[in-house]
């Protein structure tokens, strides 16, 4: 098939009673606004307000009018649905994950929306599967596998469910656990005993709740030693997580204790605990700086340590590793190194190995015998296993009298990690992202990771350090699923800079580089976030109608390490954009996808990408979904009161206080330059509560594309949904995600003509 027998779009019933409605059309409302002498007038900022009852009855207009105008998708909507559940294995279960003497799982149940949390404990009854781990079978409890969380039941009579984060107790005796019903990313905390069947307090709790006072708090939990504390996070009215605090069990959480406020709006704070359960980790973040401190949980209201101070532009994460700590940093190391330091003078680093030119370090995990170092290498996630030599000398934890404990000083630490004898996890496969799974053993000596590729399910296997043997403990199963008839490969696209862009495409074996294929290309590029290769199962649905599915590693992300982030922000996000229509012109030049057939999508800050390829090159794309797309980009990071901009400056810089920033945004923010020319199907969706880009921008953005552009809007329509009860993630409930997933993945093989399967 040529592109010019490309079948066309299905168009709505010619019957004009029959047809569907007119867009709506918001009204303008003019409010100005005027920065470094240069005034905008903005008809649609009125509908930032989502209190308006005007508002929400555009949105619902909006809605109805997604609805009118897809309603002849209906079938091919119910068939992607039909697909997507075909693909999965609803009756599964996770590979059990051992703490102390339990092992931990996730089971889920055809039919059902959220899965179910248990445990058993470590007996030598247990049967047991690949590499020791107890054999599971889907839908069949082990003996005395106990129910600890049952999310379906929590979510039961709610809009909107999503769990914040679950972590037991030390002694696994308790269980603390996080929800949202709203949408917005603020939960609500419940304590359970798991020794004590439920009291039926908590729907789905699989203990007996033993407190619930601490509500919209942030993420993450942690335990004290003692059982007696929980640590949670707050979030400030611009939703920038800014403290953390220790509750005690059984108290109003009115008598709660601040344990470390960050003041800087720039930043950020989170914690995490060490893998022997004994220091609490906090970690205050900007995009280009970071601060780490070390709590004693065995002291628990005592005073965090900082262990590093902060320096501008100096990022560090920390990690115990007994009687020292692990260190990854930045400081005169621009793709990051790994150091050692005393317990006693944790800032004291004496750095053990750098980044190679091409490398990115971002991650390390000790254990007794050897370290675990996550980075990032020719474009792909890999680890790396460096052994350590002195085992027996790791020791344990801080001492809660002097903070210090079982210390050894620098030159010991450094000398403990065998570097020169370090190697690499590796399957070998082109496109393989290689990371870490749940490791929470310290003395183990049994690594566990993921693999996956754009072909590759999700592969959970382990190494055993000592031997190097590597040992598959379970690839999800994808039912209907031949691998063997999909091919995947890496290609390079070439910027005007001259820089090599790392395209990562799969498609079915019998598709050929003819120039008449239709084609799909995803990106993102901010915040030096990578979006490696990977298996997602509804992608299948466009493998098998004959699309060339494509991933674009443009700069703005993390693949090629530091320097192709910092070449995709602030006053270069341009190669951002550019860089993603290099590739599509790639994927044309060479031939995998036919001019007149190619889509795009990015969602978040990718939504941004999205409508800047919109802008920049309307004639390249003939469909684009910009999922929660951040497309009124300097409206928002102009003012500091709404949620994140202040943290923002510096991924974008600060336009409120620097001209040139100012005019450089406003020369691609999206919303700012809708052009007069023929554009191409527009999808864009968002959340109501969504708290991290305002439903407002693709409101605003939709309403502007709808009365600028010159297209043929029947032929190529402007599609916006607002779901009006959720968050930045969308619907929830995995039913739910097909039919959100099912409605504009069918939109978009309308709009390229692959409706139907090869």
């Amino acid at each position: 098939m040529t592109s010019t027998d490309a079948p066309t779009p299905s168009q709505p019933p010619a019957d004009p009673a029959a047809s569907a409605p007119r867009p709506p059309r918001p009204v303008h409302r003019p409010t100005d606004r005027t920065h470094h002498g240069d005034t905008v007038s903005d008809p649609f900022e009125w509908l930032r307000v989502k209190e308006d009852p005007e508002v929400i009855e555009h949105l619902e207009a909006e809605n109805a009018f997604a609805d009118a105008r897809t309603a002849h998708l209906s079938g091919l909507r119910t068939e992607l649905v039909s697909e997507f559940v075909g693909h999965t294995q609803e009756t599964d279960q996770s590979v059990p994950v051992r703490r102390g003497d339990w092992w931990y799982l996730t089971r889920t149940t055809e039919g059902e929306d959220y899965p179910r949390h248990t445990r058993v404990a470590e007996t030598p009854e247990l049967p047991r599967g690949a590499g020791g781990v107890p054999a599971v079978e889907p839908g069949v409890l082990l003996p005395g596998e106990q129910v600890i969380l049952d999310a379906q039941s929590l979510a039961e009579g709610q809009e909107f469910f999503s769990l914040g984060g679950m972590r037991p107790s030390p002694s696994q005796a308790l269980l603390a656990f996080s929800t949202d019903v709203r949408g917005d990313e603020r939960f609500d905390v419940v304590v359970t005993d798991l020794r004590r069947g439920s009291s039926g307090g908590e729907r789905g709790a699989g203990g007996e709740v033993i407190d619930e006072a601490v509500r919209g708090a942030g993420y993450g939990l942690a335990f004290s030693t003692d059982e007696q504390w929980l640590f949670y996070a707050r979030v400030d009215d611009a939703w920038r997580q800014h403290q953390i605090w220790r509750h005690r069990l059984g108290t109003d959480a009115q008598e709660d204790q601040l344990v470390l406020e960050e003041t800087d709006e720039r930043f950020s704070i989170g914690f995490g605990t060490s893998r022997d359960g004994s220091t609490l980790i906090i970690e205050a973040a900007s995009t280009t700086t970071s601060e780490g401190w070390l709590l004693d949980l065995s002291d628990p209201t005592s005073a965090p340590r900082s262990a590093g101070g902060r320096r501008p532009g100096i990022e560090y994460s920390l990690e115990p590793a007994g009687d020292h700590l692990l260190v990854v940093h930045n400081d005169g190391a621009p793709g990051f190194a790994l150091a050692t330091a005393p317990l006693e003078d944790p800032g004291s680093w004496t750095t053990i190995l750098e980044a190679a030119d091409g490398e990115r370090l971002e991650s390390v995990d000790a254990f007794a015998g050897f370290a675990a170092l996550e980075l990032r290498s020719g474009g792909l996630a890999a680890v790396r296993v460096i052994p350590r030599r002195g085992a027996a000398s790791a020791g344990t934890g801080l001492n809660a009298e002097t903070g210090a404990g079982a210390d050894v000083d620098a030159e010991t630490a450094a000398h403990a990690w065998a570097v020169e004898d370090a190697w690499d996890v590796s399957h070998g496969g082109e496109l393989d992202t290689v990371f870490l799974q749940a490791n929470h053993q310290f003395d183990e000596q049994l690594l566990r990771y993921q693999l996956t590729s754009l072909l590759t399910p999700s592969t959970i296997a382990q190494v055993d350090v000592r031997t190097r043997e590597h040992e598959v403990l379970r690839r999800t199963p994808v039912p209907g699923y031949d691998p063997e008839l999909y091919v995947e490969k890496r290609l390079w696209a070439r910027a005007a800079d001259g820089t090599a862009i790392p395209i990562s495409l799969a498609a079915r074996r019998e598709v050929a580089p003819d120039a008449t294929n239709p084609g799909y290309l995803y990106g993102y590029g901010s915040y030096e976030a990578s979006m490696d290769p990977s298996f997602v199962p509804t992608r299948l649905s466009l493998l098998d109608r004959g699309v060339v599915v494509a991933v674009a590693h443009v700069r703005g992300g993390g693949e090629m390490g530091r320097p192709w982030y910092e070449h995709g922000k602030l006053l270069e996000k341009r190669n951002t954009f550019t860089d993603f229509v290099d590739c599509a012109a790639h994927l044309v030049d060479a031939g995998w996808v036919a001019p007149d057939r190619l889509s795009a999508e990015g969602r978040s800050a990718g939504g941004l990408l999205m409508g800047a390829i919109a802008n920049l090159a309307p004639e390249r794309f003939r469909a684009i979904i910009a999922g929660v797309p951040f497309v009124d980009a300097l409206t928002t990071i102009l003012d500091p009161s709404l949620p994140l901009t202040v943290g923002e400056w510096e991924e974008w810089g600060d336009p409120l206080h620097d001209p040139e920033v100012y005019a450089y945004m406003k020369s691609y923010s999206p919303y700012e330059n809708v052009r007069e020319v023929e554009y191409p199907a527009i999808f864009a969706s968002t959340s109501l509560n969504d708290t991290r880009v305002f439903f407002v921008e693709p409101a605003k953005w939709v309403a502007r594309l709808r009365e600028t552009v010159t297209s043929d809007q029947d032929e190529r329509p402007i599609v916006f949904r607002c779901e009006m009860v959720a968050g930045h993630g969308g619907r929830s409930g995995r039913y739910a995600k097909w039919e959100q997933r099912a409605d504009e993945l069918a939109w978009l093989l309308d709009q390229i003509g692959a409706t139907a399967r090869i």
